[in-house]
């Protein structure tokens, strides 16, 4: 017996029921197997988070986990009340995300799309710099668990880590994808890419230079299995 549920994970969060979802693999994610989407799901339940943000989604991967972990969490009789998805009281799932085909096309902003159908994201289709003033601080939400996986230079990263850890519940985390430089090295990156992106090494650059206020946990692996899929590193931060 397993404490996951395969075909659940293989139909609805790394697929579109059987159709494999965009840049899963930079997850370390397969068919049935969620990679660093496993973490993020822990992460939510043991933290009770009830308001997650992502910023960036190139199919969804991580709001999916984000909404599930939550969903879950009410099911488990943690979180009461209303448990409608992102409307209720148990909470949402923020999905920022300009929909300007950087990192390539997807439908996010597409309501009759598998992802938006089945997990009905709290989605606003905007840079997260409008999104963070025009939405989030008007709003006084306060995040309880951010991924930041939006603009991937370093000033990108670098805004997003800024203005949003401002709105950080006490108990806060904030995730950055795509932090594994030696991962990076290896990637085969067109040029038009580079032109959106301006670098790639905007994540891994960025998380070096934070201070000693915040504590960083690194989680690369290494090219620990190098013929399957493997995440392109995830860096857990929290205030020291």
């Amino acid at each position: 017996m397993s404490i996951v549920d395969l075909k659940y994970i293989q139909e609805k969060i790394t697929t579109n029921n059987g159709t494999p979802i965009e840049y899963r693999w930079t997850h370390g994610a397969t068919d049935k197997h969620l990679g660093d989407g496993l973490l993020v799901y822990s992460i939510i339940q043991m933290m009770r988070a009830k308001v997650c943000v992502c910023i960036g989604s190139g199919s969804g991967f991580i709001p999916r986990i984000m909404t599930q972990a939550r969903i879950d969490l009410h099911n488990q009789g943690i979180f009461e009340g209303n448990g409608d998805y992102n409307w209720g009281d148990i909470g949402a799932t923020y999905l920022v995300d300009a929909c300007n085909g950087v990192g390539g096309p997807n439908d996010l902003d597409n309501e009759d799309s598998f992802f938006r159908k089945n997990f009905y994201p709290r989605f606003i289709k905007s840079t997260s710099v409008d999104a963070y003033y025009n939405f989030f601080v008007k709003q006084d939400i306060q995040i309880d668990f951010l991924f930041i996986d939006g603009d991937h230079s370093y000033e990108g990263v670098k805004i997003d880590f800024d203005l949003y850890s401002n709105i950080l519940s006490d108990r806060g985390i904030i995730a950055i994808h795509d932090t594994d430089k030696e991962y990076e090295k290896g990637l085969i990156i067109s040029e038009d890419a580079k032109k959106d992106y301006h670098k790639f090494d905007g994540p891994s650059t960025f998380i070096e230079e934070l201070g000693p206020e915040w504590k960083l946990f690194n989680f690369f692996n290494e090219g620990i299995l190098k013929s399957k899929p493997s995440s392109t590193g995830l860096t857990l931060i929290q205030h020291a």
